[in-house]
Order: structure tokens, then C-alpha cells, then sequence
């Protein structure tokens, strides 16, 4: 919302500064984004009026003018087409600098003389028009400094206002805060009705009134399009970012700056028997003021005449049914919609407009028929036209009201930590339009406005108090309650020591957004529709993510288009996955590596990160817990992991993680560079901890068994182990993998392991013949479980 200094200190004395107010808006919690003048720096340009205009003697395109600015008459060559005896236009006199520190000196053109320049509106800096010289009001005061005349000194005052505000997005809005915030007192402008001069009805029809329960119209015949919009009604409009397109468009723009209701016209001529405020028809098609047809969804609302579609409600009009040149006859229309209803609309056909923005943040449901009557007051003063009776269809029942909440002086100093005058709070919320009552009890009664959607309850309320009365006001003390220190617990191994342990290991944590791209989520994760969000930032992130791997593959893609190729990433963070009526939200562990194993260096020879890396950083933090016995990894297919380099993570008999390859089709269609491993883990199961206990040590000396096992490729070694274990039982104190081999004498498809077993008992000292029982019952126990062969 850009803000003019000029025109708010028209609606309201303020004494402030630029800078000052600005600070004060910020301060409110309506922060500034910058400041800027409303026109570059110039100087000795004047009001003048061309007195003689005669063709220049040797040019056919230029004109030799006499122009009067109050002193000696100046004579000027000027090539603009629009020069004409009788027109005031800015002139540039010898001496003068124009923006670009282009100064004025005596020239002279193709044989004359010339004094000064007449300008454009383009040569000041106004606009990018440069078609002809800027026509100035036949009131103008010849002589008078242009900057002076047209308040060209204003600041705006750019404000960049959250979404609860939608009352600031107007200059009523804007000066009733300022008022909350300085102690002046604002009104609103008095506003009469104009009285209707023609009897022309429109019907008007609401048939969703939940969606639209107000509309607001009237007919202005016999309109001129092409009157000239008054200059300051068009400077306001540029000093806020909106271009001049006519004398009717630009009274709406102005109203919707002005009272913060959107508003449109209708030329009548094109429409047919009525207004319909309806939801649109599946594959509707509408043309658009834009150039552009939307498709439109059957959960759109739009304004309908009898036969089609007219417009998007509360976003953009139709092109069928625009003002143009030729229009006599128009349709007024201001309306209140549901938020609820234009939420997300408009960027669901690509669409962002001024009425878009303002309707999904809610505007004045009481203030359709003051806009409206402001609206035919200006454009009957531009345009002419008589205007018809006001024309309202309304269901009171679904238009917001005003809401009473009570306020607690006790309240008020217990989160404030400090009282609030009583007359201070009931002059701030004054002057904020809510009506203040003091009850017996000595508590105040508090009626909000229906234009305040964001004040429901008290501490609303006192969230007000204190941005108006100063955060600043509010005393620095220290916390009142004692501190607890709550214990730690052993059972469970902190957040804070996984992502340490990560960090050691070389990883960096990322933080990325819980909404995804769905192209990216269906790659990564298919077997999970993920949520769709209602109202999204934009297209690509529109969904909830159902696994963390979609924004750690998004960072990567980021940091390998940035030539950064070694990368350790990790993430934690909800998952989500279900519907809204059953949404499962599960904290994850989730990392990436790609690039080298090892920075580069001298002393090591360089090799590209594997399966095994990745799988070693995790086993470190299962270790965390003292509990990295109970995980396994079991081979396993994923439908974005390579299918023979992927892994289910168990803890006991529970699924709660994968690890693997990335898949090449995957890793191709998001073009990554080089082979991509990930994992993502349940935090439950990596922060469960075993408590730590005290174990003895045995006094008797232990012996070691070495095993050669010849077994298919296809077992794992986790397999093996875990036969290995169950069949010495609590004898066995160690188990060592130390060879794997593969070829010469070993049969194709098998490989042999070399284990070694550490057998230890607490009681007695083991025995040969103790040990070669326990050993043939593991070698019984392999062959009968894993085929597994004792190696020849």
C-alpha cells in the first residue's frame, strides 16, 4: 500500500515529518518499506500559458511560440504536437534543471531563438507519456513554480501491511490509524447522497449470498468517456502506482484508494436482463480485461448477467462488457464478498489485482453504499450523466457484524505488565471506531467495528493498546515466576545431540518449507497423495510435503547449480500425510550426500561418496541411544531409490525409515549432477535411548573362534549376525566381520565371510569342549536358517 504524505495530511493535521511518520506507522506494526519523492528533482519550471503559437519558418514539425509566465514573455521552439494558443503547460525557463541534471540554456533551433522549454509529462519525470506537453487546469496560476503548484515536494510512503490489516488499504483506513497513533481526531469525510434523477432499475440477484451477501448498484446514463480526468485527481492516482485509463475507470481506482472499497463499471449496452451473483459453471469461459480466458472452476464465483459470465467476482472484469469510448450507459457496482470465498482465487488463474488483494483480506461491509454514492459524485463532476436510484440486494443475516468484547483493566496490566490509563485506553480505541462503555463493575464493554476482522477477543483488544500506546512504554522487568529447571531424562537422546553428531560428521542443517511442488512430491514419494493447500504461496509450493526428500533434492539441485558439488545436508521436521480428518504429522531425520566422500586433498586419493558413507553417518546417530542393535536394515524397494542399492530401516519389528541410492530416472528428470544417497528416519525411533546400566566384567579369561561361511549373495551380513547371536546366546560377547571374499574357488553367486567369535563366561572358565558345542550349534543354526556352508 503506497500511502501520499499530501493527501493524508488533507485528511488529517498531522505535525510529524516524513520520516517521523513513517517511524510512528512502523512502530504500530504497519512497517514501512521505503520512502520516496513523487517526482525527481527539478527546478525553475513554471506555470505558463501560450499567448501566440506560429509555425517555425524552416521546420514543418516545429512551432514557435509565445509564452506568458507572469514576467517577459518568452519566446520557445516546441516540436509537441498538443502546443495551441491558449494552453497552460509547465515551461523550463534558462537557469532551470530537469531530472538527469539536464540544464536550460538560450538554444537556438533551425534559425530562431529559443528561451526555455515547454515540457512533457515524461521530461518532469511524471510519467512515461510523451506524446504531447502536459495540459495543465485553464485555473492554473500563471507563473507559479510548478512543484509548488502541483505539491510535487510529497513523499510516499510505502507500507508493507500483514494480512490482518485489510482496514489500512485505504486512505479512510490510513488516516484513522495515524489518528489512533497522534491523539488528532478523524472522521470521514461527509458524504451526500446524489439524488437520482432517472428511475432505471437493474435487477440484482444473489444466489450465493453466503459467498456475496451485499451488492450495491446504480445506472449513470448519458456518461462522456472521454472527458479528461481532472490532473489532480490523476496525479493521486500515479503518486499510489496506478496509470490514468479514462475518466470512469480511474473514479473507481480512486474510490478504491480512497475508501478501501474495490469498485467496477458495466457498459449497460452489453448487458442482458440482470445481474446474477452465481458460482460459475465447470468450464465456464470468461475473457478477461487482461487479454487473456480463464477456464473457470465451478468453485468460482462470479457476476453474471442473464446469458454469461461478466466478470470474476472481486478480481478482474470481462473484456465483453468493458467501458470503452463508445460507452453512453454504465452499470455501477461496489460489493462486499466473503473473504472465505476469494481467497486464493485469483492466483489459481494466475491473477493478482488491487480488488483480489483487498476482498481476500476483507473489506468494510458497511461501506458499499458510501463508496458508491462518492463514485457518482466524482464521475457525474468528470463526465456528466444522470444517474439512477441506489440499487441493494443484501441478506443481513450473512454479512459480518459488529462483535462486543469485554475488556479487564487487570487484564490489560497482567500481560502488559503495566496499567494503561483509563483514559488512554479509551481514547486509543476510540479513535480506532470502536464504541467504548464503562461498566459498574469497572470493566469496559467494547463494540468492534465489522471492518476489523483480525479484533475478536480481549487480548486483541489489548494487542491494540499496546502498538498504539508504544511498545516502548512497556517497562523491561524480569520474569516474575520462579525458574524451574525441568530434568533431563535418559531415555531419550536430544534433538539437539542428533543434529550435533550430523554436524560432525561434515553435514549442514537445512531448513526448507513443509509445502512442496507436486510434480517434485509425486516424484519422490508416489505411494502418498499428498495434501493440496487451499490458499498457496504460488504453484510450486501448493501441496504438503509427505517426506522430507522433496526439499533436501530441491537445496541440492540449488547448491550443485551454484558449483557447490560436495554436499552433506540434513533436515528434521514434520511429514505429513492423510487427510485433514486424519492427518498424520510425524517429526523426521532426513539427509543427503552427493560429491566427494573426503575434501580434496593430498594425502588421500579421491573417490566419489557410496551407499556405505551415508550408511555409516546414520548408524553413528542409532548409536546414540545405546540401542543401535535394535535397528537392521533389510533390503527393499522404493519407488525413488535404486532398486539394488535400497534399504527398510527396522527398529525391532518396526518399519521407520529408508536409505538408499537416489534412482537414475528420478536423478535424471531433476538434473542432478552425479549419484545422489539419502536417508529419512523416524525421530521417535532415533531418540528412544536404552538407560544406561552397569555391567560387570567377568574374571575369566575369554576364547575366540574363527569362522569361514560360505553363503549366497543375497544374505546380508545383518542376516547372519543376527543367527549367529540367537544361536550362542548370552556365551557370545563379540562378534567381528574381518574378511569377505568373492571368486577363485568360491562357487558363483555365493562369497565367503570371515567372523570372528569372542566367547566369555561370568562364572567359570570356558572350556574346549564348552566351545565346540556352542560353535557347532551356530553352524546348525546357519545352515538350517541361511543355507550357509562352513568354508572348505
Amino acid at each position: 500500500m503506497k500511502i501520499s504524505e499530501q493527501w493524508l495530511r488533507d485528511l488529517l493535521p498531522v505535525t510529524d515529518g516524513p520520516q517521523a511518520l513513517a517511524d510512528r506507522l512502523t512502530m504500530a506494526g504497519l512497517e514501512v518499506d521505503g520512502m520516496e519523492t513523487a517526482a525527481p528533482a527539478f527546478s525553475g519550471v513554471l506555470v505558463g500559458e501560450i499567448t501566440a503559437c506560429e509555425p517555425h519558418p524552416d521546420a514543418d514539425r516545429l512551432r514557435y511560440c509565445t509564452v506568458d509566465t507572469g514576467a517577459e514573455p518568452l519566446r520557445i521552439v516546441c516540436g509537441a504536437p498538443n502546443a495551441r494558443v491558449g494552453l497552460k503547460a509547465p515551461v523550463a525557463t534558462v537557469g532551470g534543471i530537469l531530472p538527469g541534471d539536464f540544464k536550460i540554456k538560450k538554444a537556438k533551433l533551425r534559425g530562431l531563438e529559443s528561451f526555455g522549454m515547454l515540457c512533457s509529462a515524461k521530461e518532469l519525470g511524471l510519467s512515461e507519456d510523451a506524446a504531447g506537453l502536459l495540459e495543465l487546469p485553464a485555473d492554473a496560476p500563471i507563473g507559479r513554480d510548478l512543484r509548488d503548484y502541483l505539491g510535487l515536494d510529497d513523499h510516499i510512503i510505502e507500507v508493507d501491511l500483514t494480512p490482518n490489516r485489510s482496514d489500512c488499504l485505504g486512505m479512510f483506513g490510513v488516516a484513522r490509524e495515524v489518528s489512533a497513533l497522534t491523539g488528532i481526531p478523524f472522521s470521514l469525510p461527509a458524504q451526500t447522497p446524489v439524488p437520482a434523477r432517472l428511475e432505471d432499475q437493474f435487477p440484482i440477484e444473489l444466489e450465493v449470498p453466503a459467498a456475496c451477501p451485499r451488492y450495491v448498484g446504480r445506472i449513470v446514463r448519458g456518461v462522456n468517456p472521454q472527458a479528461e480526468t481532472p490532473l489532480w485527481m490523476r496525479e493521486r492516482l500515479r503518486r499510489v502506482g496506478i496509470r490514468s485509463l479514462g475518466p470512469i475507470v480511474d473514479v473507481t481506482n480512486y474510490v478504491m484508494i480512497e475508501h478501501g472499497q474495490p469498485m467496477h463499471a458495466f457498459d449497460l449496452a452489453t448487458l442482458h436482463g440482470g445481474i446474477r451473483v452465481r458460482m460459475a459453471e465447470q468450464g465456464e469461459e470468461l475473457a478477461l480485461l487482461n487479454g487473456e480466458t480463464a477456464v473457470l472452476n465451478d468453485d468460482t464465483l462470479v457476476i453474471a448477467d442473464q446469458q454469461r459470465a461478466v466478470a470474476l467476482a472481486g478480481i478482474m472484469g470481462g473484456s465483453d462488457s468493458a467501458v470503452s469510448d463508445q460507452t453512453r450507459d454504465i452499470l455501477l457496482e461496489s460489493a462486499f464478498f466473503s473473504p472465505r470465498d476469494i481467497a486464493g482465487k485469483a492466483r489459481g488463474y494466475g491473477l493478482h489485482t488491487d480488488s483480489s488483494h483487498r476482498f481476500e483480506r476483507g473489506v468494510d461491509p458497511a461501506g458499499q453504499s458510501r463508496a458508491m454514492e462518492r463514485a457518482t459524485e466524482l464521475l457525474l463532476a468528470i463526465s456528466g450523466g444522470e444517474p439512477g436510484p441506489l440499487l441493494e440486494a443484501r441478506d443481513q443475516s450473512q454479512l459480518p457484524e459488529a462483535r462486543t468484547v469485554r475488556l479487564r483493566p487487570q487484564r490489560i496490566e497482567r500481560l502488559l505488565g503495566m496499567a494503561v490509563p483509563e483514559d488512554a485506553v479509551e481514547g486509543i480505541l476510540g479513535r480506532l471506531g470502536m464504541e467504548v462503555f464503562r461498566d459498574p463493575e469497572g470493566s469496559w464493554s467494547v463494540t468492534v467495528p465489522a471492518f476489523r476482522f483480525d479484533v475478536g477477543i480481549e487480548v486483541d483488544l489489548i494487542e491494540e493498546l499496546a502498538r498504539v500506546w508504544g511498545y516502548d512504554r512497556i517497562p523491561t522487568r524480569n520474569p516474575a515466576t520462579p525458574v524451574t529447571v525441568l530434568p533431563s531424562t535418559e531415555t531419550q537422546v536430544s534433538l539437539s545431540r542428533i543434529r550435533h553428531a550430523l554436524v560432525d560428521r561434515g553435514y549442514q542443517e537445512a531448513v526448507t518449507y513443509s509445502f512442496v511442488e507436486p510434480r517434485l512430491q509425486t516424484l519422490l514419494d508416489p505411494e502418498h497423495a499428498a495434501l493440496p493447500l487451499a490458499n498457496p504461496i504460488s504453484a510450486d509450493l501448493s501441496v504438503m510435503r509427505t517426506s522430507l526428500w522433496p526439499g533436501l533434492m530441491a537445496a541440492t539441485l540449488y547448491n550443485q547449480n551454484r558449483q557447490h558439488e560436495r554436499l552433506r545436508l540434513f533436515e528434521t521436521g514434520l511429514r505429513f500425510r492423510g487427510d485433514l480428518n486424519n492427518l498424520e504429522q510425524s517429526p523426521m531425520l532426513a539427509a543427503v550426500i552427493a560429491g566427494s566422500a573426503l575434501p580434496e586433498q593430498w594425502g588421500v586419493p579421491g573417490r566419489t561418496v557410496d551407499y556405505f558413507d551415508l550408511k555409516g553417518d546414520l548408524q553413528s546417530v542409532l548409536g546414540l541411544g545405546g540401542a543401535a542393535g535394535a535397528f537392521r536394515f533389510e533390503v527393499a524397494r522404493h519407488p525413488a531409490l535404486h532398486p539394488g542399492q535400497s534399504a527398510r530401516i527396522y527398529r525391532e519389528d518396526r518399519a521407520v525409515g529408508w536409505i538408499g541410492a537416489l534412482h537414475p530416472a528420478v536423478q535424471d528428470q531433476l538434473g542432478l549432477a552425479g549419484q545422489t544417497y539419502l536417508f529419512e528416519v523416524e525421530l521417535s525411533a532415533l531418540q528412544a535411548a536404552n538407560v544406561p546400566v552397569f555391567a560387570p566384567l567377568s574374571r575369566y579369561p575369554s576364547i575366540r573362534r574363527d569362522l569361514a561361511l560360505v553363503v549366497e549373495e543375497g544374505v546380508s551380513y545383518g542376516a547372519v549376525e543376527a543367527c549367529v547371536r540367537a544361536a550362542a546366546g548370552e556365551m557370545l560377547q563379540n562378534l567381528l566381520l574381518f574378511d569377505v571374499y568373492e571368486g577363485g574357488n568360491i562357487a558363483e553367486g555365493s562369497r565367503s565371510l570371515g567372523m570372528g567369535l569372542i566367547m566369555q563366561d561370568f562364572s567359570r572358565t570356558l572350556t574346549d569342549s564348552d566351545v565346540d558345542r556352542l560353535v557347532d550349534r551356530v553352524i546348525e543354526r546357519l545352515g538350517r536358517d541361511l543355507n550357509a556352508q562352513l568354508r572348505g
